[in-house]
């Protein structure tokens, strides 16, 4: 069995499998005295929840890398070589989560589609549907697909910004094309960034069982409501070692609603170049906050320039939003569409003020 790792230096493991799960054993359950008594369980709440969680069935095909020896002719001649194929087959598997049951959309990771030929989803109940693609965004790992059937069941969304660490959370995907599973554990961190899978990173960190194949799957927080998609692990050896990412569902929403709509994502821009504001620039500055994206260069005439930022304005919220560091400004910002406004809170010389930009398409 072999699952796709995408040689992050670190062990970072996106959570895709291109491989058929071999048959498992099944143990005969266990009777404790011939008594039954009530227990904790979760039971319930997945009898919900697990029916809105699909496996997904990919199949496409990826230019070949050919050796440059191969197109020497003479070397052709000498050993007879047939045409060499330019693309390679593949199969991979991933999971998704079903957001709206009327319209058959489905949430999952770009990865888990990328190259895609034919998507198979496969339900709970063991239905599989053909999904069409309807847009995907490899920037933060979102796509979303559409499938088309009666009796679909959705996962209602939470609010992943009232997550705090040590919230009890549910994991529901598809390991090793195993077939659906379910795994616990708690949120380990917040705002994970820096890892270099996405170009906007804002991950929850969590240490529920995230194995190849996840990818796409459920985040649940003990209410059955979805607050995060299952995107990649580290694992040094391509399995868990409980430490495991995913999307906030808030983010992966406001993706969603730009792909439904226009089928691809508009992010707008400011127009500047930021960098972390340390306690040492604090200082310098003269400034007591010690979080927040320090301005080291603005574009003439951007919406920044517009909206009167200066070079060494400290932006400490957004749309009255926190910022904690310049990747958290960079996030939030790359979640407005073009044509946004947003208002800034910034700190100058130590006083606060707060000015309007609107967001313009990059250069």
């Amino acid at each position: 069995m072999a699952s796709k790792q995408y040689g992050f230096t670190a062990g970072l493991v996106l959570c895709l499998t291109a491989a058929v799960a071999s048959p498992v054993s099944v143990g005969l359950p266990l009777s404790i005295g011939g008594a039954t008594q009530d227990v904790p369980t979760l039971a319930p709440m997945l009898k919900q929840v697990t029916p809105a969680v699909v496996s997904i069935a990919v199949r496409g095909s990826v230019a070949t890398q050919p050796n440059p020896l191969f197109d020497d002719p003479f070397f052709q001649r000498f050993f007879n070589l047939p045409d060499r194929p330019l693309r390679r087959e593949f199969r991979s598997a991933g999971s998704g989560v079903i957001v709206d049951a009327a319209k058959g959309y489905v949430l999952t990771n770009s990865h888990v589609i990328q190259n895609a030929g034919e998507v198979t989803v496969t339900l709970r109940d063991g239905r599989q549907l053909q999904a069409r693609l309807i847009g995907t965004d490899p920037e933060v790992d979102i796509a979303v697909i559409q499938v088309s059937s009666n009796n679909l069941t959705a996962l209602p969304m939470g609010d992943s910004d009232r997550l705090q660490v040590g919230d009890f959370v549910i994991a529901v995907g598809n390991p090793f094309g195993l077939g659906q599973t379910v795994t616990s554990g708690v949120v380990s961190a917040l705002g994970r960034s820096g890892l270099g899978i996405e170009g906007y990173e804002d991950f929850i960190q969590t240490d529920a069982s995230i194995n190849p194949g996840n990818s796409g799957g459920a985040l649940v927080n003990l209410r059955g409501e979805l607050i995060g998609i299952n995107t990649a692990i580290v694992g040094p050896s391509g399995g868990n070692i409980g430490i495991g990412f995913a999307i906030p569902v808030n983010m992966a929403r406001r993706i969603m609603t730009q792909l439904i709509t226009h089928g691809e994502v508009r992010r707008g821009q400011l127009g500047i170049q930021i960098q972390d504001l340390t306690p040492d620039i604090a200082k310098a500055l003269n400034i007591s906050e010690t979080k927040g994206a320090l301005v080291t260069l603005i574009t003439p005439g951007s919406p920044a320039d517009s909206a009167g930022v200066k070079i060494e304005d400290v932006i400490v919220a957004v749309n009255g939003e926190p910022i904690r560091s310049a990747s958290d400004l960079r996030n939030k910002i790359g979640l407005e569409q073009i044509g946004a406004d947003v208002r800034l809170d910034i700190l100058r010389r130590g006083e606060r003020r707060t000015v309007t930009a609107r967001l313009a398409a990059r250069r």
